[in-house]
């Protein structure tokens, strides 16, 4: 057992030493940027594609700060506005989809999913999910009542400020990561070696089988639809290598999760914010559920209808 305990440390140091080599740039850079003279002309040019989803000029300071670096940020720079009910929520369904973007489709890159495609995915499903709501609901004109959330502290003046500010930013940021991946790494060591992961699956393989997928994607899309891309990019990596994942499983992992990962988490953080949760949770669900269904038929055909042409030319 302590054998096991010190593979699934290892594992876990070297997942995290890898995934931390893509979040401390980013997430430096991210920081940064936000406090130069890039960010308002950034938001300036987001402001007239906002008016066509409902959301006024100000939402383009959250959906900046969110996509660039996390759901926290974004709705601490919510707080910070007088926004309706109906604003609160169209932002909260876009981060859901589309927060930290850039790291957390860097990690989706590590195995072995486009950047492009999880980028354009993401932000696909957010601005129609934005545009869909503000067509059809016509409600949540009130004001939103914030309950008892917080806004973040004061913010840092001057180059060495900022700069520090970025450091540590990024620094906890690794170790937040370092303390969610080496304990679930050494736990799923224990899981695998044990024979639980084999169990796991079994039980997972039909709901698997109807979003287009094989048994084995299953520690795959637990891990992310639990803690999210970037905590459970360290089970994904592992589950790749060990369980022999196809790419076009992955890929259709991709899509479930992008559209519902950490969906426990993601969803709970914005009750503070003082919009309706349920719907929120329900999107995100029935769109991750729909979409990678659809694909996965979709694919799947194509896939039987090549082999289909493969035999009956060797036959013929």
């Amino acid at each position: 057992m302590q054998e096991i305990f010190k593979r699934g440390l290892k594992q876990g140091l070297v997942l995290t030493w890898a995934l931390g080599k893509i979040i401390f740039p980013i997430t430096l850079l991210m920081t940064i940027v936000q406090y130069t003279p890039v960010f308002p002309w950034l938001m300036d040019k987001i402001a007239p594609l906002l008016s066509a989803i409902g959301l006024s000029a100000e939402a383009a300071v959250p959906l900046v700060i969110g996509n660039s670096l996390n759901l926290y940020a974004g709705i601490a720079a919510i707080i910070s506005f007088e926004f309706t009910v109906k604003e609160v929520f169209i932002m909260a369904i876009m981060l859901s989809f589309s927060h930290n973007l850039i790291l957390e489709s860097a990690v989706a890159k590590k195995v072995g999913v486009s950047w492009w495609f999880v980028v354009g995915l993401r932000v696909g499903l957010a601005l129609f999910s934005a545009w869909i709501i503000n067509v059809f609901w016509q409600g949540g004109a009130q004001l939103a009542s914030y309950g008892f959330a917080t806004s973040g502290g004061t913010d840092p003046s001057g180059a060495l400020e900022i700069a520090w500010h970025g450091v540590t930013t990024a620094v906890m940021g690794i170790v937040q990561l370092a303390l969610i991946v080496l304990p679930l790494m050494i736990v799923m060591q224990y899981l695998r070696e044990l024979g639980w992961i084999g169990t796991f699956s079994s039980w997972m393989a039909p709901f698997m089988k109807v979003l287009g997928m094989k048994p084995n994607t299953s520690t795959t899309v637990t891990a992310g639809l639990t803690i999210g891309l970037a905590y459970g990019a360290g089970v994904m990596i592992q589950a790749v290598k060990e369980d022999g994942v196809s790419k076009k499983d992955m890929y259709l992992t991709m899509i479930f999760l992008v559209s519902c990962h950490a969906v426990v988490e993601d969803t709970l953080v914005f009750i503070p914010l003082g919009i309706p949760v349920w719907p929120l949770l329900a999107i995100r669900l029935a769109t991750a559920i729909i979409l990678t269904a659809a694909v996965g038929l979709v694919w799947n055909w194509k896939l039987d209808k090549k082999e289909a042409t493969r035999h009956s030319y060797q036959g013929g």
